[in-house]
């Protein structure tokens, strides 16, 4: 769903979500935190910037719209993000598959 820009906290974020932590080509996407409602590059940034620990979204709200592409502004549900092949689905720019290892630390497994 194509959408207005969002905010996105971080350290050194930039308007394709790339943050001091990650910036590859494909580093472009942020993920709203379940416990703070705000949006960050990374769970790095979050946990630099944020007083409290992250939470992860329980399986029943993965139809949050919570996952930013920085490239077309696009917000996707969870399940569309973990859906896509890490490719978006409204602009088909490429996401990094290495997030994949992280996943744990955003959504229920």
């Amino acid at each position: 769903m194509q959408s207005a820009p969002v905010f996105v906290s971080g350290s050194r974020v930039n308007a394709r979500t790339q943050c001091a932590h990650y910036h590859s080509e494909r580093d472009i996407i942020a993920i709203k935190h379940k416990c703070c409602d705000t949006f960050y590059a990374c769970i790095k940034c979050h946990n630099e910037a944020a007083s409290h620990p992250a939470q992860v979204w329980p399986r029943q709200e993965f139809s949050e719209p919570a996952v930013y592409c920085g490239n077309c502004h696009s917000t996707l549900s969870i399940e569309q993000y973990l859906a896509c092949a890490n490719k978006c689905p409204s602009c088909q720019a490429a996401f990094n598959p290495g997030c994949a290892t992280h996943y744990h630390l955003y959504f229920e497994q």
